[in-house]
């Protein structure tokens, strides 16, 4: 009787999805969600609509992954889908953003270990900034030393966090100081206005929701798709979304709504405002050290995109060299990491590193989404077999809409996240055909 891979069963896939969502947003994005709404309703509001969009996004790569099974990254489903320059843009354009995102990941561990542990004088965003570089080469060193953080090493991690989340949230069932009830401003601005605000407060949320797109990774490997698919990303969603709705309450009820904007280091302060400085520090110190496992996994996994796009011969050969012994993918590895220093030297601002990474993800999470269109005309399957999304096309429609919607907001906050945008999609372009025209060289010389 032939081998039969292992299926993932209901509980396996919410675990998987809930653990690919949870990272460091929470901790951060709520003092810039809060920056941007004028009402506590419009900030808990827009935590809720991208909840909502999370599981339309979910759903949506779910089938994408149950119908084209992907390895590799977007790639090959782009140039499926599309063109294989289109394919080789989209997925530098996902590997710039991811580096972006582990720089602002970075950012957001600076912070809250410079605000523990520095004196007064050395907290500025210059500090914050060198921290998180150093950061990014301690683990570039380690991963060349061939070291890997183990499965059970990630888990453990993962446990500090969501028992940190709970700890935080035990705030609701204390007694604190009455604040006053902030003041809603939303009526002085237009319509236009608050649009604008609440598209500008979704994209922090955004960044808080993001991993759901893995799904497209595992959606042939659930045991009855059809069914498990669906309830295990409703489920998970369903567990994510009032979490996040409970841990925002907490720093509001305990923080302020009106101070949540200025505060630093929010969830080490809600902890220091309940337990005392030692908690605080204690906090601080956690989070960093799960800062720094996601960028060892970060630095771990990116490189491997890379190396998969030069053994398909769309990046050049030495991107897929390898030290035998060790198996450490150097060039591939150096690479990523100079993506994520040169984000790093360009801006110390979380906020900034974040206007970027999202207008990248929103065309590559559009493009992507859209797919389904495509391969629910080419591909055939047997809805008992394979998940086969019900709600189409009004789901991935919605999670499409709503991205162009962010990007929209995003440029009309920061112009130069459109153009770098541009210029990033032009060279990518222009290598692809460099590459491509010196690729047909070779082989012609070869039959010469």
């Amino acid at each position: 009787m032939p081998h039969q891979k292992p299926r993932l069963g209901l509980f396996d896939l919410t675990v998987i999805v809930i653990s690919l969502v949870i990272g460091m947003g929470i901790f951060k994005a709520p003092s810039l969600v809060a920056a941007e709404s004028p009402a506590p309703s419009w900030f808990f509001a827009a935590w809720i609509a991208g909840g909502i969009v999370a599981l339309c996004g979910a759903l949506t790569y779910a089938e994408i992954g149950s119908r084209y099974p992907v390895m590799g990254g977007y790639y090959r489903i782009f140039a499926y889908c599309y063109h294989p320059m289109v394919g080789f843009i989209i997925n530098v354009v996902i590997l710039v953003s991811n580096a972006i995102s582990t720089a602002g990941v970075a950012l957001i561990g600076a912070e809250y270990l410079v605000h523990a542990f520095f004196p007064v004088h050395l907290q500025t965003a210059f500090v914050q900034q060198v921290v998180a570089i150093c950061s990014i080469i301690i683990f570039f060193v380690v991963n060349m030393t061939g070291l890997r953080m183990s499965a059970a090493t990630q888990n453990i991690l993962m446990g500090i966090k969501i028992l940190m989340m709970l700890t935080l949230l035990s705030s609701l069932f204390i007694p604190v100081p009455q604040r006053p009830a902030p003041v809603s401003t939303s009526a002085s601005f237009s319509v236009l206005q608050q649009l604008r605000m609440f598209g500008a407060a979704l994209i922090a949320v955004t960044f808080t929701y993001e991993g759901y797109q893995q799904t497209i990774n595992f959606g042939a490997e659930v045991n009855r798709p059809g069914r498990t698919m669906p309830r295990g990303i409703v489920l998970a969603m369903a567990i994510i979304l009032p979490l996040y709705l409970l841990m925002n309450w907490a720093y509001v009820r305990v923080i302020g709504f009106d101070q949540l904007p200025h505060t630093q280091a929010i969830a080490a302060r809600l902890a220091g405002t309940l337990f005392g400085h030692a908690a605080d520090q204690l906090f601080s110190l956690l989070l960093f050290i799960s800062v720094l496992g996601y960028v060892n996994v970060s630095l771990l996994s990116n490189p491997r995109v890379v190396f998969a796009m030069s053994e398909d011969g769309i990046l050049p050969a030495i991107f897929k060299r390898r030290q035998a012994e060790k198996q450490i993918l150097f060039p591939a590895l150096l690479l990523f990491t100079m993506i994520c220093v040169g984000a790093l030297f360009a801006s110390n601002q979380f906020s900034v590193l974040l206007n970027y990474t999202i207008f990248l993800d929103c065309m590559g999470m559009a493009s992507s989404a859209a797919t389904i269109f495509i391969l629910r005309k080419r591909i055939q399957v047997n809805p008992k077999e394979q998940y086969v999304m019900k709600g189409y096309p009004w789901i991935p429609a919605l999670f499409i809409l709503a991205y162009v919607a962010i990007a929209i907001s995003i440029a009309m906050e920061d112009i130069y996240t459109v153009w770098f945008s541009v210029l990033l999609s032009l060279v990518c372009g222009g290598i692809y055909l460099i590459l491509k025209m010196l690729t047909r060289r070779k082989q012609i010389s070869n039959q010469a």
